[in-house]
């Protein structure tokens, strides 16, 4: 299931789990439904046994294992739930995971892999699974796409992951315009939606000039109507006809035209509702885009240095490092690695929110650095604000000008951040970094697509293809970074590291 932020995927998810009524129309299903959601998070105390939705069976077979089971314990007893848990656990990736470990201490990939195990172990009748690679790393990807593939029963999934979309039997499209289903996957389903727009907006073209036709002719119409009559008045007024011939010409007259404007009213009405009908067949919402100004980097610039540097904890747990990274002028350079190894740590020691422990970091150029929730911008103030926050110098006019560029225009300047979906989030946070009169020259991106629809991918995309400054990029998309054509591969694997944030940092 696909669509741009906000048409009602997630609600239709709870339509189909029963969590949400339906205003008409009615929902009908049999057998069981397991869901994955986007967000849980983990209430106090709670164990992976817990989450696992196995913490009561668990106890009864530990009880009768120690020789202190009752009958009913005896009786009650899953002799095959510990069998169940282990191959569910090596499904996901998590193999000999301590159950009795606190649910929050896990990571949040780690998380969203312990519930899909939950899901295994239940093996309802149909998966409902909203937006189930979020937060996760390729491998954590990987493993959601194999046991979706070895999974017998039926599944829908909420996603804008290409990857796991090639894997599906068909695509349902929300939109203003309702639900379409594409049988195939993703590819096919692009190729089919690509071909349905442009026939769309083909006939939406031909209604336009249709309705311009008739509207000309209706014009002709009455000028010619007008010469008619003006030739009339003449003919009466040189006397040359009786009274009653002239009479009988004025009603002819008033009754051909009465009919002709009839007739010229429902043409147009026609014309009019045929094109009405058009428009309503083609998606109207105004196309994301992304103008990212120059930002003036020369080739031989140095944007980033990282001399042997290391991060570790106050305890002096090692996060990141030895890492040697340069960067000059416009390269693009992607860092991965599994959830834990440190990526996000290396971004925040690129923008100067973290200082080395030991080694160099030199940052000769202005950064700005966006995270997947654009934390950038601060909850209650408004885009005006925020920009004049991040860009001092700027007058308000100035600012709104610039917000403008980026398609906020008017009043939309004065929206409060909280408001904004994922696509205006990170539109208005480049607005920021970058529409000022020192746009920065290197753009430093955390997982930027993570909560964008597969329309504001495509935006982000086009943009930063055509960005002229040095990128450095987290993403678990790998489509995402194919399509950007990256220079360079960072690849890390280490000790979790945690904390994030965002920061524009200006040398001077």
């Amino acid at each position: 299931m696909v669509g741009r932020n906000g048409v009602g995927k997630s609600t239709l998810l709870r339509v189909l789990v029963g969590e949400q009524p339906v205003s008409e129309g009615t929902v009908w299903r049999s057998g069981s439904v397991g869901v994955l959601a986007q967000r849980v998070e983990p209430s106090s105390g709670e164990t992976v046994a817990c989450t696992l939705g196995i913490a009561d069976g668990w106890v009864v077979v530990a009880r009768v294992l120690a020789g202190e089971g009752t009958a009913d314990d005896l009786t009650e007893a899953d002799w095959g739930l510990e069998a169940r848990t282990e191959a569910a656990l090596e499904q996901v990736g998590l193999a000999g995971l301590d159950l009795s470990r606190a649910t929050a201490d896990l990571s949040g990939g780690e998380q969203t892999r312990v519930r899909l195990a939950a899901l295994l172990i239940a093996a309802p009748d149909l998966l409902l699974l909203d937006e189930p690679t979020n937060h996760l790393d390729a491998e954590g990807r990987a493993i959601v796409a194999e046991v979706l593939g070895r999974w017998t029963g039926g599944a829908v999934v909420v996603s804008h992951d290409r990857e796991l979309l090639r894997r599906m039997d068909r695509i349902v499209e929300l939109s203003s315009l309702g639900a379409s289903i594409f049988g195939g996957s993703y590819d096919l389903y692009v190729e089919r939606k690509t071909a349905e727009r442009a026939a769309a907006e083909r006939d939406l073209a031909s209604a336009g000039r249709e309705v311009e036709r008739v509207q000309r002719e209706g014009v002709r119409a009455v000028e010619k109507k007008a010469r008619r009559d003006r030739a009339g008045r003449a003919f009466a007024a040189s006397g040359s006809a009786p009274r009653i011939v002239l009479g009988m010409m004025a009603e002819r007259a008033e009754t051909s035209g009465a009919r002709e404007g009839r007739l010229a009213e429902r043409r147009l009405e026609g014309a009019e509702a045929a094109l009405s009908e058009a428009r309503a067949r083609v998606e109207r919402v105004r196309e994301l885009s992304i103008p990212l100004p120059p930002s003036g980097l020369a080739a031989g610039r140095t944007v980033l240095r990282m001399d042997r540097a290391v991060w570790a904890t106050a305890q002096g747990r090692r996060i990141v490092g030895p890492l040697d990274l340069s960067i000059t002028g416009p390269r693009r350079v992607a860092i991965t690695g599994r959830n834990g190894a440190g990526k996000t740590t290396v971004l925040r020691l690129a923008v100067g929110l973290l200082e080395p422990t030991s080694g160099s970091v030199e940052r000769p150029v202005r950064v700005a650095m966006l995270d997947q929730d654009v934390g950038l911008l601060r909850v209650g103030e408004t885009l005006v604000e925020a920009f004049r926050r991040l860009n001092p110098e700027a007058e308000e006019q100035d600012a709104r000008a610039a917000l403008a560029r980026f398609l906020f225009r008017n009043v939309a300047g004065d929206k409060r951040v909280e408001v904004l979906s994922g696509g205006e989030r990170l539109r208005a946070g480049l607005a920021c970094a970058l529409g000022g009169d020192r746009p920065a020259q290197l753009l430093v991106l955390d997982e930027p697509t993570n909560h964008l629809d597969l329309d504001a991918i495509a935006a982000v995309e086009a943009a930063l293809r055509a960005y002229d400054g040095a990128l450095i990029v987290v993403s678990h998309d790998a489509a995402f970074l194919e399509a950007l054509r990256m220079d360079e591969v960072v690849g890390l694997d280490g000790a979790e590291a945690r904390g994030r944030g965002t920061a524009v940092i200006d040398p001077s």
